[in-house]
């Protein structure tokens, strides 16, 4: 492919670019798949929640490098439309702790399916355990660069 142009990225473009371009394919297929919820890469601070149950706001900042307003609004959507919901913490009562509700836990498997799904057709398997390891490295190291916690390291 080498002068071709793939969606405004040449064989020759960083690969977080190729990064980026596969992320965009991958919600746009999810996005396909779970039409009427219109959740796009919000879905992400659900999965989150869902694992890491009475997480904080700050956790999911730190996490997903967005700045503390972005992960409000995202969160007070996401409580609107009953995925989570959010509960004092009783250690610091000025923080909540947030956790998922039913409509978030159903939601969670059926997107990891679909998810798997999208990985098959495109050609992701358990051969590439090394990759998806290494790729969570680059990860962590990047989130450590930018001096903030990062709480999937025991995932590595």
């Amino acid at each position: 492919m080498s002068e071709e142009v793939f969606q405004a990225i040449k064989d020759d473009s960083p690969l977080i670019a190729w990064i980026h371009n596969i992320s965009l394919n991958q919600q746009k297929y999810m996005d396909s798949k779970i039409k009427d919820l219109d959740l796009g890469h919000n879905v992400r601070y659900i999965m989150y929640i869902h694992d890491n149950p009475k997480c904080s706001q700050d956790d999911l900042v730190n996490m997903f490098c967005q700045s503390k307003g972005n992960v409000a609004k995202v969160l007070k959507k996401l409580e609107d439309e009953g995925f989570i919901k959010r509960e004092i913490n009783p250690t610091n009562r000025r923080k909540y702790m947030l956790m998922t509700t039913d409509k978030g836990n159903e939601l969670v498997p059926k997107y990891r399916q679909i998810s798997k799904e999208w990985e098959r057709k495109v050609g992701i398997n358990n051969e590439d355990g090394e990759f998806k390891k290494r790729l969570i490295e680059i990860a962590f190291k990047a989130n450590k660069i930018n001096n903030k916690e990062v709480y999937y390291e025991n995932r590595i």
